[in-house]
């Protein structure tokens, strides 16, 4: 299994939030004999010694489905010409150049291999996936997010409204189908992105993006019942679930009340 690296995930983060992501129309696999380590760039990540013949070598992915991005083909690279060493572990780059580029994701091989002269090492199609773990994230945008940097798919980036829930959200839930206040002037918030008009959101730093103003939602006319969650969704009414939280503490919202999120309040991380 694969692990986004720092760089990822502040630009998945930021794609959402705040200014929109460019992917790479061409993606590449490297090889490593350390773990490449989250904050690895395509100089820092243990790479095998640029020698013996070794190259990093373009990799494609299948469409995500149920939150996991997995490679389609079989990847085989340059026959050595010399030791890599043994090779522990994998890397995705946005660059074919040898110590340039980003890395996207990394992780661990099933077992290692020493490549001596004569091998011509391959990593077999599905070998190599990267995927988003239940909560907090929908499978609508896992999906949508790992298409858009492993497989070059367009994903628009959004608008982000906060909705407040009266039931419990689930990752398969829609704008449609979480539980949302009926009535009382019940309206989404939009937050906008940094520089905007406020509220808007912080540009993404250590993995994190927080709300740079405090979210007033509109006043309450009449009761919205006890709410116990919050979440991110892409317009106004209907729309996609993009972020949830259950783990806030049930609220209840009654005539005259003002709900609101105080400045930094809202943090939304990927790790």
């Amino acid at each position: 299994m694969g692990s986004l690296s720092n760089y990822a995930e502040l630009k998945l983060l930021d794609h959402i939030f705040n200014t929109a992501y460019t992917p790479a129309t061409t993606i590449y696999l490297g090889l490593a004999t350390a773990d490449p380590g989250e904050t690895a760039t395509g100089a820092s990540a243990n790479e095998v010694a640029n020698s013996g013949s070794y190259a990093r070598t373009a990799i494609t992915f299948g469409s995500a489905a149920s939150r996991r991005s997995t490679q389609n083909a079989t990847v085989t690279f340059p026959q050595a010409t010399g030791s890599w060493g043994t090779v522990t572990h994998w890397f995705i780059v946005d660059s074919a150049t040898y110590g340039a580029g980003n890395v996207l994701a990394y992780g661990s091989f099933a077992a290692s291999k020493t490549i001596i002269s004569g091998n011509t090492p391959s990593v077999a199609s599905g070998e190599t996936y990267v995927e988003f773990s239940a909560g907090y994230i929908s499978d609508y945008l896992s999906n949508k997010l790992l298409d858009l940097m492993y497989k070059n798919t367009a994903y628009t980036k959004p608008a982000t409204y906060i909705a407040l829930c009266t039931a419990t959200v689930a990752d398969s839930n829609t704008g449609t189908t979480i539980t949302e206040p009926a009535g009382g002037s019940y309206a989404r918030k939009l937050v906008n992105i940094n520089g905007g008009a406020s509220p808007a959101w912080n540009l993404a730093s250590a993995g994190a993006v927080t709300n740079a103003n405090q979210i007033d939602m509109v006043t309450v006319t009449a009761s919205w019942g006890t709410v116990t969650s919050v979440a991110i969704v892409d317009a106004s009414t209907v729309g996609n679930l993009l972020f949830y939280d259950n783990a806030m503490t049930d609220q209840a919202v009654g005539s005259g009340d003002t709900a609101s999120f105080a400045a930094s309040a809202l943090t939304i991380q990927m790790n």
